[in-house]
């Protein structure tokens, strides 16, 4: 009987990593905004004071899929959350548990940690993952608009 299993990221898992990151931005139109390496991979995530944790998903031994969070916190909450940055299953693979399963890990290392919410986005035409997500109990937060800064807007900014 095949079985799911879910376990910490290591140092040795940095290329694999970085192959479902390369993966799920094909898969979300956006290979061209990848500038993750290997090398940056390694330096961020496997350091001596990360804030950045990884899980990889095996079926019977074989990686099919990660997930990679870290913790933020409310202010209103007085407590942490954990926070879901990417999730990725194989396209192969998917169907059989996997995603499920590294989601349930991390509900559980939030409740573990105190963590008063678990949170991630998704982008608006992925009607399958949003399907997913609501399916399980989470519920979108379309009263908030995100914002961001990058690059040249983000230097210049804080140049003044």
């Amino acid at each position: 009987m095949s079985e799911i299993i879910i376990r910490e990221a290591t140092l040795n898992d940095a290329e694999l990593l970085f192959t479902f990151i390369k993966e799920l931005a094909i898969y979300e139109k956006a290979e061209h905004e990848v500038y993750a390496t290997v090398d940056t991979i390694k330096d961020t995530m496997f350091c001596k004071n990360t804030q950045v944790h990884g899980l990889i998903c095996e079926l019977d031994g074989v990686a099919i899929g990660s997930a990679i969070y870290f913790y933020n916190y409310s202010t209103w909450l007085a407590k942490s959350g954990l926070y879901l940055e990417d999730l990725y299953v194989t396209p192969e693979h998917r169907g059989k548990g996997a995603g499920l399963k590294l989601l349930k890990t991390m509900a559980k290392t939030a409740i573990d940690n105190d963590c008063a919410r678990f949170e991630w986005s998704c982008l608006d035409w992925n009607k399958p993952s949003r399907d997913f997500y609501e399916a399980i109990g989470a519920v979108s937060q379309d009263e908030w608009v995100g914002y961001r800064m990058t690059g040249k807007t983000l230097f210049d900014f804080a140049q003044t």
